[in-house]
């Protein structure tokens, strides 16, 4: 197909395109300068979004991640609480039970007290009817006493005495007659 085509016109084609070759490559050139200067205003825009979209996805991210901290901290957080609620219904069923232990030990403790003090005015009583048994017992006894040995004498009136008696002889005398 070369070897037919006069040698003129394939040097004419080839000179056309490396022409248009040149003036193409020049023309691009002044073009992008031109283009450079005048950007379109949506470009910077769409840049702008984009720039603000991954900060904001990288903000979103970061959030995500601490929300799903702080749930987990809640969760701990929910699971401690529900921990001392437990101690604490525990510790109050626990003073509850101590408080009413208490008043069942105070309410005893005052009716030993008051049995104690019965009991205590029970023993003065009765030591006071020991002594009294006491005092007739030894006065009998010394009635017998002064009996048996002929010194008390009932045939003779109190009045009468000798005078050779004491006053504590008389005394005596006169709780024996009158204990007997």
């Amino acid at each position: 197909m070369f070897v037919d085509l006069d040698q003129q016109l394939i040097l004419y084609t080839a000179g056309a395109l490396l022409i248009g070759w040149l003036l193409s490559s020049i023309s691009s050139r002044l073009g992008a300068n031109h283009r450079a200067q005048k950007r379109d205003p949506r470009d910077d825009r769409i840049r702008a979004l984009e720039a603000e979209l991954r900060i904001s996805q990288t903000d979103s991210n970061e959030s995500i991640t601490e929300l799903e901290r702080l749930e987990e901290e809640l969760k701990e957080t929910t699971v401690g609480v529900e921990r001392r609620d437990t101690v604490i219904t525990e510790q109050q069923t626990k003073l509850e039970r101590m408080q009413s232990d208490l008043r069942d030990s105070v309410m005893k403790t005052r009716e030993l007290r008051g049995e104690l003090t019965e009991r205590a005015t029970e023993s003065v009583h009765a030591e006071a009817k020991i002594r009294e048994v006491e005092t007739e017992l030894s006065v009998a006894q010394a009635s017998t006493d002064l009996l048996a040995t002929g010194v008390l004498d009932y045939s003779v009136a109190p009045d009468k005495e000798e005078g050779g008696g004491s006053a504590n002889e008389d005394v005596e005398a006169e709780v024996s007659k009158t204990a007997n």
